[in-house]
């Protein structure tokens, strides 16, 4: 065992913590609504951090870490455009606003309240298989983690299979699936909220204590061997970095614009919003709450892990993490352990069983959100539209539980079957793209365009979808094939909406009554939707509207401030760079500030999201004791 009994310790705390929140969210559950919705109470700062630990599961840290091993420094400048396109779409409120305005409780829900009950059916078994096929790896990936950086013992081999990873990847289903099943989307919550502020935490205290243990002068000369046009620091010369290079970033930037909310591993996070206004001010503080992990921790780690792998002055310790995965398999395998095995060797007792019990947390949360909402959907978008009138509230709960034990136990079995052979983002992305290849077409042609029809919306999913499977499967069976999985994702997305436009333009026409699919004007909802019952247009729609408080006000404006500077930081560095041959010295200097600016921010925001956090989980506490349930709110849809 690489841990101690005060490692053990820190991860058994956290771990009971968040069992405690799990028997606190069972007696706060009385309805369909908070099964699946958290009864629709969800402060933002809470559901802030429901968006950032639904994308922060254990296979996202180690994917992130595999891929900022490749790509070095590289990622966050490139990635410095898709701040203005978040910032842009968390203030305008793009897709989340309009879509908490529908009332769905899943996409598939809204695509019949859009289009029809027969495309919601399809929508549903789409994204419930997409869905399956994309969660297959995250018993398998996290299990691997634990193994090699725990130093778990083999007890033994069942047929070809390790006893060991069996045991291990059951319990990365077993325990997320107690949780869900016992307080439902009460307990996910909860949970998520727990790990979010211990990650956080945990996060900035590692990324300090690294940084003062490896030199920049170290980190200079260990990614000066990197060859040439493969720099982990000069973004304009790393057109040779294999997989995560320039266009692997510009893909990620327009998906991120054409998918959202999209994908349905985390489709019940908006909808959790207590109104509209809270879920756009969510997604707005999302810029913020992500700068500990993605900003800071995913980047620096991988660069100092990279300058331990290749730097004299750390040869002991690189020969030990190579020594530890002579065993782990293929090269696909150990580029996923090669960062996490260098925290192994580099973290003091107390800092690795934090580390370990983010890991666990994070691997909880991600499996609770995933696990909640394909077994939701299944239920939902598959079952529920098929019947002649809803469940009764009882009976509802019985089934979603049965079918999220179901998608428990199927996961686990395909991921010790599945062998995997891209590396996990590139594999993540072409299995989204089965659903949100088409679905974003559908998504954004049915909230913003009252002409878009519903065979445009068939036509653009099911071509997504053929797209995405091919990609799957010539990648399965052909080595080295040219076009990988990111390339694949945005083939999909371009022919689907394109496909889209051109069957609602020159197929048959129809007009969609947006005000009450929005519940506008006479369909208002009391108390749901604010003062603005008309879209606003043009420049206001960047602007605060007349929901907005002062404290509303003065997020936008540091917001908006945030997301200027880094984008003239990037259009100065990239007309400069385009004119002028800078060194790999001027860039290291760059990035050590920008470390240090990221550090002192990231402190900030760990500090400011847990006091207004606890806030809001207080308040959502005292809604779920006394609000009354409406047991109609389930999903079902009354044909007209």
């Amino acid at each position: 065992m690489n841990l101690n009994w005060i490692d053990w310790g820190i991860v058994l705390a956290l771990f009971l913590l968040m069992v405690g929140m799990v028997f606190l969210s069972k007696s706060l559950l009385k309805s369909v609504t908070d099964f699946l919705a958290t009864g629709r109470t969800g402060g933002r700062y809470v559901i802030s951090m429901f968006h950032g630990t639904a994308a922060l599961g254990a296979i996202t840290i180690v994917g992130a870490l595999e891929q900022n091993f490749a790509a070095g420094f590289n990622s966050r400048w490139w990635e410095m455009m898709t701040t203005i396109i978040l910032v842009g779409m968390s203030v305008t409120g793009w897709v989340v606003y309009r879509y908490r305005q529908t009332r769905a409780m899943t996409m598939a829900q809204f695509f019949e309240m859009r289009y029809s009950r027969g495309f919601r059916i399809f929508a549903g078994f789409m994204a419930f298989g997409s869905g399956i096929v994309n969660m297959i790896i995250f018993p398998s990936v996290t299990a691997r983690f634990f193994i090699h950086f725990c130093g778990i013992p083999e007890i033994g081999q069942i047929g070809p299979y390790s006893g060991t990873f069996i045991l291990i990847a059951g319990l990365m289903v077993a325990i997320p699936l107690f949780f869900t099943l016992t307080g439902g989307h009460i307990a996910v919550m909860f949970t998520d909220f727990v790990q979010g502020v211990f990650v956080n935490f945990v996060f900035v205290g590692i990324v300090i204590f690294l940084v003062l243990q490896v030199d920049w002068s170290q980190i200079g000369e260990a990614v000066n061997q990197a060859p040439e046009n493969a720099s982990l620091v000069n973004p304009f010369k790393a057109t040779e970095v294999q997989d995560f290079n320039i266009w692997f970033f510009f893909i990620g930037m327009f998906g991120l614009v054409y998918t959202k909310l999209a994908w349905q591993g985390n489709s019940s996070v908006s909808v959790a919003a207590k109104s509209a206004h809270e879920a756009k001010m969510a997604d707005v503080l999302t810029n913020w709450r992500l700068i500990p992990q993605w900003g800071l921790f995913l980047v620096v780690v991988p660069i100092i892990a990279y300058t331990v792998l290749n730097h004299v002055d750390f040869s002991s310790v690189a020969a030990a993490v190579n020594g530890s995965m002579t065993d782990v398999g293929s090269e696909v395998l150990k580029s996923q352990l090669r960062v996490p095995m260098v925290l192994n060797q580099l973290l003091p007792i107390g800092m690795k069983g934090a580390f370990v019990a983010i890991m666990l947390a994070a691997s909880i949360t991600s499996h609770n959100i995933y696990i909640h909402s394909f077994g939701s959907i299944f239920i939902q978008d598959c079952v529920l539209p098929l019947r002649k009138k809803p469940f009764e509230p009882k009976e509802h709960m019985k089934y979603l539980r049965y079918s999220i034990f179901g998608v428990g136990v199927t996961i686990f079995i395909l991921s010790i079957l599945f062998q995997q052979s891209e590396k996990v983002f590139l594999f993540m992305a072409v299995s989204a793209s089965i659903f949100v290849g088409g679905s974003g077409a559908a998504i954004i042609g049915g909230l913003y365009w009252k002409r878009g029809t519903k065979a445009a919306a068939w036509s653009a999913m099911i071509s997504g979808a053929l797209i995405s499977g091919f990609g799957i499967i010539i990648n399965s069976v052909v080595d080295d094939f040219p076009i990988n999985g990111q390339w694949f994702w945005l083939i999909a997305m371009v022919t689907a909406g394109t496909v889209f436009v051109l069957v609602s333009i020159f197929g048959p026409r129809q007009v969609h009554n947006m005000d009450k699919l929005l519940h506008r004007g006479k369909y208002r909802v009391e108390g749901e939707t604010g003062g603005d019952d008309k879209p606003l247009r043009g420049w206001k729609v960047l602007g605060p509207s007349k929901e907005f408080t002062k404290g509303d006000k003065i997020i936008y404006i540091a917001t908006y401030g945030w997301a200027a500077a880094w984008t003239v930081v990037f259009i100065i560095g990239t007309i400069y760079n385009m004119t002028t041959d800078v060194s790999d010295e001027v860039w290291l200097n760059f990035w050590r500030i920008y470390t240090w600016i990221y550090l002192i921010t990231a402190i900030i925001v760990t500090i400011w999201f847990t006091i207004g956090g606890v806030k809001d989980l207080r308040e959502m506490i005292t809604a779920l004791r006394t609000n009354l349930r409406d047991h109609s709110d389930s999903g079902f849809v009354e044909k007209s």
